[in-house]
């Protein structure tokens, strides 16, 4: 497995697979063709489908049309076989290169790789939980130390930095007010169910300052604003909302925030190497999901569990998200993907309860939930997995009909 820095990227919003990836790829497609007269994007599938709902074409054209005009071309109904989201770059020399952003900002030239991509190397030895926890076992050990073994020692100060994204997301969102981008007119809501949380009594405000967390980070990758793919934009309100609600409600340190990071970050690492996050190639339980099981894991570990229990409460997070589609209103990381930020993080925390008042002894292990989270993913049709062809996306009259053409 890759390094947690491949894991947690920070970025803007609204899409790690649609805005991050893309832009990424331009990048390293302009490094290559600097001189080039005329540029032209074709994309496919799902990254067509929505990508104006999820501002593609302006990620690729803020890094390409300063140089050279850029055409974007749509292919919605055209997918490549190696994955979902995929794009195809050329230049008025007809130089082309086709490239895939497979989930939470990543890239991949699929079977036919050209060396333009950046070599990464494998820095974990284990690739499943089960043998993670076993090493644990054996050594009396806990998974933030598997990750200390793995990684170098710079591994801390990139996820103190990470855990300080976190955090200004939340206060940046708590701040935030009037309406987000797009067709929908969304109002954000952070600041508002902030502030009736701090009116309730203490059994019912930890539960309403954690949907104010979560709503606030949603709400910030929505509009365009800096966050972490932990493990995507669209699933990026989970984690935050989850430390952030612990360190001062419960009044963890930065370091044993930190160390949390790192076994959320191997349980994001699992499910990527061994399944997807990407939305457009199994549906938003590899991205809400997923979001879920790191925060389960992490929150867990802070109170103290078990690897067996830290497992255990991951597995939950993963296996009750299990067949959740990705079907976003109009294209839009708005509706559901707000709400469903809120309620994960909220989930996690019920997921380490649980664990914690168990033996961590279950049917179900993680590693299993995974094969069938990825099973279940690709049995999904692919008008439910962010495409806005059905589901919630064409169900409510209310709203418009998304078109992959419209300016927003």
């Amino acid at each position: 497995m890759k390094s947690l820095r491949e894991l947690y990227r920070v970025g803007r919003g609204p899409s790690s697979s649609h805005t991050m990836g893309p832009q990424r790829a331009s990048k390293l497609y302009l490094s290559q063709h600097g001189d080039a007269k005329s540029f032209r994007v074709t994309l496919y599938g799902s990254l067509a489908a929505t990508g104006k709902g999820h501002m593609t074409d302006i990620a690729i054209q803020d890094v390409l049309s300063p140089v050279a005009p850029v055409k974007i071309v749509w292919k919605p109904e055209e997918f490549l076989d190696f994955h979902p989201n995929a794009m195809m770059f050329e230049t008025d020399k007809g130089e082309h290169w086709t490239v895939y952003s497979v989930g939470g900002g990543a890239l991949s030239e699929g079977n036919n790789p050209t060396g333009i991509l950046p070599e990464s190397t494998n820095v974990y030895d284990l690739t499943h939980l089960v043998d993670i926890k076993n090493w644990c076992e054996r050594y009396g050990r806990t998974y933030w130390e598997y990750v200390d073994k793995c990684e170098d020692s710079s591994i801390w100060d990139y996820l103190q930095m990470i855990w300080e994204t976190m955090q200004e997301a939340v206060e940046r969102g708590l701040e935030g007010e009037g309406a987000l981008p797009g067709p929908l007119n969304l109002q954000r809501k952070a600041f508002t169910y902030y502030v009736k949380a701090k009116g309730y009594r203490q059994s019912l405000q930890t539960r309403a300052l954690v949907y104010s967390y979560a709503l606030a980070v949603s709400e910030e990758n929505a509009s365009g604003g800096t966050i972490v793919t932990a493990p995507t934009c669209g699933a990026s309100g989970v984690m935050p909302a989850v430390l952030y609600h612990l360190s001062r409600g419960h009044g963890f340190s930065d370091r044993k925030i930190i160390h949390a990071l790192a076994t959320a970050g191997l349980i994001g690492n699992i499910v990527k190497e061994n399944a997807s996050i990407s939305g457009a190639d199994v549906g938003c339980q590899g991205e809400v999901g997923v979001a879920c099981a790191m925060a389960s894991a992490a929150a867990s570990q802070l109170f103290g569990g078990s690897p067996a229990q830290i497992e255990y409460s991951a597995e939950m997070g993963l296996e009750h998200h299990l067949g959740m589609t990705c079907d976003p209103i109009c294209g839009l990381v708005q509706i559901p993907c707000i709400e469903r930020n809120a309620f994960a993080a909220a989930r996690a925390l019920d997921s380490n309860l649980y664990a914690a008042f168990s033996d961590g002894k279950h049917s179900v292990n993680f590693d299993r939930v995974v094969e069938v989270m990825k099973q279940t993913g690709h049995d999904i049709p692919s008008l439910y997995k962010e495409t806005s062809e059905g589901g919630l996306a064409k169900s409510i009259d209310d709203f418009p009909i998304y078109d992959p053409t419209n300016n927003y």
